[in-house]
């Protein structure tokens, strides 16, 4: 291990007069505001100022510079010291801070990308560690650079489950370029934490998911620069400094005493901020200069324009799986761009990821049975347009980790989810494996572009799309096989339906997808040896849904329409198709999705047992054309 030098005192003295600017930026910051947390930004105040003015390696023309260090700040709430950090090494004015919370300022009450310097949105509790392995994976792996990553979490925080499934995550792959900082100020919100300041268990429990793990007070300047130096100097493992601090640190009849959380200082600001003044030496501008990086370690990357490297290569009506095309185009992708990644939850043998890991393992990265983690993981990849990164599992299983996802639009990550085994056609393996209430979730997401592909050739093409499109991205893929129907050169648009099958006596439009496609298209085919004559189309994006599509052929077949929908009917297709003909008049629509608990069976019972097969499709169009 390299030699540690002890900084010079008139540099220990001047990160000390920083820790305290920075108090009292954040006070008068949130003073300003009448709202935010300067005591949680308190107890954080020396380890920012040796961050950011002693450790952290990184350019002020340019914040996301691919080859700086990168920092989290996993307890959002602490926002105003955080850019106070920023405008304290020169980013933008001191004044700014001013604007705080205010309704035209991007310094919002939590971080957001909305800032240059921020490359992730933080403030649900528990997901930072996840973000900072995903981008010190993809530093240590891919880029195979020298940039650090730094991820500041509370103590409160560290309760949730997600924060140790990354330690575990991290400890795995000896991420030694990641160094997590515990905050370990005593005082949740409305009471003391579990373990307070029993530093010891804390200690323990990081050695054990495998952290060089360091316990320091977290108010002595000199104690954090040691530890800052020895986690750069740790090569086989990742470290964790655990700092002891107080919540509220320096403020008088204010430090750590409960019930100050998330609350301005108000009429005590005054004297708190006098008695701070009185603790700095130098009052005058910082002489330190932040440190910057070394050299240009990460390597120039483009990832835009990608391609399947073959296109769809099938046979009209031959059975395949759409999560089988899946795996199909994520490797032919990544054939054509170095950057594709895959990340998955121990399905990959399932969900086909696998395709990838054996053409590319380097690229291919198992977070295991941990879906919190593999979705934070996945958004720290994709930061800094480093990666194209697909996250698959089977549908269902995306439910737990909706709270990274939500985070992940508010951080304007452009990853790439895919759902596997989804709806009651999955059969046998019952109600706790079927993704039923998947489309619901992402339509809800801000942004997001929810594919549901019927067929292998539209499947490559959506992985194509989803490759190139902006915020998240959702493919929903099936677990029988489904007959090919589309001609290998087909072109698929964003947003614009398919019509595969019509008449010119069309008297009912069907809409279905994925395998419910191919239960209208049995209908129809039914239907039509008595004389009644059915259109059926493919949405292939559920959101966008083609509204124009759907209102000009549900108007051209009477204003009749049928949609049968492999999901819950609460958020799914069929209330996407409500929603778009929410304002026309003289449509009327008959919904068919699953309406009630299912249960195990073969795949073809339960699809006619829930109300979704051609039978109960041809009975609604029976119903429908008598209305």
């Amino acid at each position: 291990m390299p030699t540690y030098h002890k900084p010079e005192a008139k540099t220990i003295q001047e990160l000390k007069d920083i820790a305290h600017k920075l108090r009292i930026d954040s006070i008068n910051a949130t003073q300003a505001s009448k709202s935010g947390h300067p005591t949680s930004c308190a107890s954080i105040a020396e380890i920012m100022s040796v961050l950011f003015f002693n450790t952290m390696r990184y350019k002020l023309s340019a914040p996301r510079d691919p080859s700086s260090d990168r920092f989290i700040l996993s307890k959002g709430h602490a926002a105003p010291i955080l850019y106070a950090a920023w405008a304290e090494a020169g980013l933008f004015p001191v004044e700014d801070l001013m604007n705080l919370r205010k309704i035209d300022s991007d310094l919002e009450g939590h971080p957001t990308p909305r800032l240059n310097f921020i490359d992730v949105g933080t403030g649900s509790l528990g997901q930072g560690v996840a973000v900072a392995c995903g981008m010190a994976y993809v530093g240590k792996n891919l880029d195979k650079a020298d940039y650090r990553t730094y991820v500041l979490v509370g103590d409160g925080e560290s309760a949730e489950g997600s924060i140790w499934e990354s330690l575990h995550f991290a400890g795995y792959y000896k991420l030694n370029n990641l160094c997590v900082i515990f905050d370990v100020n005593r005082l949740g919100q409305s009471e003391a934490t579990s373990l307070q300041h029993q530093m010891e268990v804390y200690r323990k429990r990081l050695d054990a998911f495998g952290f060089n793990a360091i316990v320091v007070d977290g108010h002595d300047v000199e104690e954090l620069c040691k530890a800052f130096f020895e986690a750069a100097s740790t090569t086989d493992r990742p470290t964790a400094i655990i700092a002891k601090t107080y919540k509220g640190k320096h403020f008088p009849n204010i430090e750590d005493l409960e019930n100050w959380h998330g609350k301005p200082l108000g009429d005590a600001a005054a004297d708190v901020v006098a008695h701070l003044q009185k603790q700095i030496r130098n009052p005058g501008p910082i002489a330190l200069a932040p440190p910057s990086p070394q050299k240009e370690s990460a390597p120039k990357v483009s990832i835009k324009g990608v391609e399947l490297a073959t296109p769809p290569a099938y046979q009209k009506g031959e059975q395949v799986a759409t999560r089988l095309a899946y795996g199909t185009a994520l490797a032919k992708i990544a054939m054509n761009n170095d950057r594709v990644i895959a990340l998955d939850g121990d399905t990959k043998n399932s969900t086909y990821s696998d395709k990838l890991r054996k053409a590319f393992p380097e690229r291919f990265i198992e977070c295991f049975i941990a879906e919190q983690n593999l979705v934070g993981v996945a958004i720290g990849a994709a930061c800094r347009d480093r990666t194209v990164a697909f996250v698959s599992t089977f549908a269902t299983f995306f439910t737990r980790a909706f709270d990274q996802i939500r985070m992940g639009a508010i951080s304007q990550t452009n990853v790439n989810f895919v759902g596997s085994h989804c709806g009651v056609s999955i059969g046998e393996d019952g109600p706790s494996q079927m993704g039923l209430e998947d489309i619901a979730m992402f339509r809800a997401i801000p942004g997001s572009t929810v594919f549901y592909p019927a067929d292998a050739v539209s499947t490559e093409r959506a992985v194509e799309m989803a490759a190139n499109t902006p915020g998240v991205c959702f493919i929903r893929t099936s677990r029988p096989n489904t007959a090919v129907i589309y001609e290998n050169n087909e072109k698929f648009e964003i947003g614009k339906c398919k019509v595969v099958k019509q008449n010119a006596n069309d008297s009912v439009l069907l809409i279905g997808a994925g395998i419910t496609l191919y239960e209208a298209l049995k209908a129809a085919e039914e239907l039509e040896k008595s004389g009644i004559h059915c259109r059926v189309i493919d949405p292939f994006t559920v959101k966008p849904l083609d509204q124009e599509g759907i209102i000009k052929h549900g108007a051209q077949c009477g204003g009749r329409v049928v949609v049968v929908e492999d999901h819950y009917k609460q958020g799914g297709l069929g209330e996407a198709v409500l929603s778009a003909l929410a304002e026309q008049r003289n449509f009327v629509v008959k919904h068919l999705g699953v309406d009630k608990l299912p249960r195990s069976g073969p795949p073809t019972v339960l699809v006619d047992m829930f109300g979704i097969s051609a039978r109960s499709v041809a009975a609604a169009v029976q119903e429908i054309i008598k209305m």
